[in-house]
């Protein structure tokens, strides 16, 4: 904050100063007795507004360079963290208060989740009418447009550097607010996600900062809006770290937990500090219920295996229907669900709260645990425009209080069934998302107890193992993404080369010259020893190539002493390494350098700005190598 101070300081005076020396030479010939306006003595006076304009744009490309190099631009993505949780806290606030408006105008007693209070009727009608209207409005946006949720933050994160178009947060925000309140059986944890991931995208690109920097803010509003939809900040820092970004050093952390911590606190203050599950204090047994608690890990985890399985199996059937037939299909099947068991529409945090309290009977149990998978695969599967964190918990803790109910008609001795219920709400979270870290947290912060802990990694690592390593199932996001064609593989190389700006690895020591020049001016180029020459045709200026000054100086080394230093040297036309380039924006990240370098097979790029007349400029030169050596690094 200090050195921001410092920058803005200088600025100031520079401006003070040269306006001081312009009016005391009468540049500005302003007196009390013209009889010009205000407004004309104003209009005098804009061209100064020019140096303003050149300071700010030289410190906006030095604040460029220091995010590119990561730690020396953290404090200011830290403060952009902060502004990112405070954007993403806010348009969750938004997205709760349609949601509770949407479902006001229902019979429902008030009460936004009590789906079962509506007649059957009612119920069919509400889901079918709410997936009519979802297919209207999908018929009219472009197939390519369509993509939102967490799937397509990821996709965006991997091909696109985490630019998110504002265009599709939009219909992210109505299509899930239009589904949650017809009753389908999905989540507002993923739009969630999008929306604040979308801030953040935006954010960076409004600011015009490195694509290194951008990815960091996607991460922070991803945290954020988890910390604001379920109020367990911690949580959303590790499942931004572990699913999103997967970044792990002080640069990404900071910002994502700064986001988390502003997002949780404007929501706090606006709707109440309370989560979004209500779990009552429970006695935790002795360790000899371990046994059981593996068990019901791998239990669940074959569970979430045959929901990932049917969810990407009915994804892959159905990819080619028509948008309009999908949404009917998954809002006709929902409906006859929800007519035989209604629990199992829209969010249904308060059924998950009656499993957590051991209030439903084995019986009703095993109805809501079928019906509830069945609908949300087809959803998920048929591509219903909302999250599926929220029937992931809901899955979890049915599976896990009836495992307890069954437990306990054995002996009453065993822990009550809401204990295992909260125990496979993890178990199932980090087995479908391949997220244990981030379930494990997100049940420490949930129930608020300790001595959860050791029981609960047991149930998330035993889940997570049987649905991998037992049934080869991996992240559920990533399976949907391979049904729908995208081949989302998020390799190790491209992780670690999308955290680095170009910028940062850039070789600086370069000269920019014409292909013709005299011998004499070729001697003077090289006493300042540039490493490369960046060589510009003069009658066609797309023609531009690199060379090594060393293949330059050793060719002036071969020719004759004698020979005159007016001679004309072609420099594309003498014996050295002469490497085809193109450009690339200051702000790209080495994962796009690399990518540019494999599809046009060229060894080097130079790197010019990435706004305004700063694309003429050249900053300096990336090679192979210089990606090469930071990769190693």
């Amino acid at each position: 904050m200090t050195l921001t101070k410092s920058y803005l300081s200088n600025i100031f005076l520079d401006f003070a100063h040269s306006l001081k020396l312009r009016l005391e030479k009468n540049t500005y010939k302003i007196s009390v007795t013209d009889q010009t306006t205000k407004l004309e003595k104003l209009i005098e006076l804009i061209p100064s507004l020019g140096l303003i304009r050149d300071a700010y744009h030289r410190f906006h490309e030095q604040q460029q360079l220091k995010l590119s190099k990561q730690y020396d631009g953290l404090p200011l993505l830290a403060f952009l963290g902060v502004l990112t949780g405070l954007a993403a806290g806010a348009i969750i606030i938004a997205f709760r208060y349609a949601l509770e408006l949407g479902t006001a105008v229902l019979p429902m007693g008030g009460d936004p989740e009590s789906f079962e209070s509506l007649n059957a009727l009612m119920r069919f009608a509400l889901c079918v009418g709410g997936a009519v209207l979802l297919g209207l409005i999908l018929t009219l946006v472009k197939k390519k447009d369509r993509d939102v949720g967490v799937g397509h933050v990821l996709t965006r994160l991997e091909y696109h550097q985490g630019h998110l178009p504002f265009k599709r947060a939009t219909l992210q925000f109505l299509t899930a607010t239009i589904a949650l309140i017809s009753g389908q059986s999905m989540g507002k944890e993923g739009p969630s996600i999008h929306l604040g991931a979308s801030g953040g995208s935006l954010l960076g690109r409004v600011l015009k900062i490195p694509n290194n920097g951008v990815r960091i803010l996607v991460g922070a509003g991803v945290a954020a809006a988890i910390a604001a939809a379920f109020d367990t900040p911690l949580a959303g820092v590790i499942f931004a770290m572990e699913v999103v970004v997967m970044e792990y050093t002080v640069f990404g952390f900071t910002p994502i937990i700064l986001a988390a911590v502003s997002a949780t606190t404007i929501t706090r203050l606006t709707l109440g500090s309370a989560t979004a599950i209500a779990v009552p204090v429970m006695p935790v047994n002795t360790v000899l219920e371990l046994p059981l608690v593996a068990i019901m890990g791998l239990l669940i985890g074959a569970l979430a295996a045959l929901f990932i399985k049917l969810s990407s199996g009915i994804a892959i059937v159905s990819k080619d229907q028509p948008v309009f037939q999908r949404m009917l299909i998954a809002g006709v099947f929902t409906g006859l669900c929800a007519v035989l068991v209604p629990q199992i529409m829209g969010i249904g945090y308060d059924t998950v709260d009656a499993l957590l309290l051991s209030q439903l009977s084995l019986g009703f149990v095993i109805g809501l645990l079928v019906m509830k998978l069945l609908a949300t695969s087809v959803s998920i599967g048929l591509g219903m425009p909302a999250g599926l964190i929220g029937p992931t918990l809901f899955i979890g803790a049915s599976a896990g209080g009836l495992i307890g109910l069954g437990a306990q008609s054995f002996s009453p001795n065993f822990a009550e069934p809401g204990w295992y219920a909260v125990l496979g709400m993890a178990a199932m979270m980090a087995a479908t998302l391949q997220a244990p870290l981030a379930a494990l947290i997100y049940l420490l912060e949930l129930t608020a107890s300790p001595s959860i802990v050791l029981p609960g990694m047991l149930a998330v690592i035993s889940a997570t193992l049987m649905a991998q390593g037992g049934f080869g199932q991996r992240s559920i996001y990533r399976h949907l993404l391979q049904a729908h064609g995208n081949d989302y593989r998020n390799s190790s190389l491209s992780i670690a080369l999308r955290k680095i700006g170009v910028a940062s690895v850039m070789d600086r020591n370069f000269l920019q010259q014409h292909r013709r020049l005299t011998l004499g001016s070729c001697k003077q180029l090289l006493k300042d020893e540039p490493s490369w020459l960046l060589v510009v045709d003069q009658d066609d200026t797309h023609n531009t190539s690199v060379l090594p000054a060393t293949d330059i100086a050793r060719h002036l080394n071969e020719l004759d002493s004698q020979t005159d230093v007016e001679t004309e040297i072609d420099l594309l036309k003498i014996p050295a390494k002469r490497l085809d380039t193109r450009s690339i924006p200051i702000i790209a990240t080495l994962q796009e350098a690399h990518e540019k370098m494999q599809n046009e097979d060229i060894e080097v790029l130079y790197i010019v700005g990435a706004h305004g007349k700063s694309k003429s400029r050249i900053y300096g030169v990336l090679t192979r190598e210089h990606i090469e050596k930071s990769y190693q690094v």
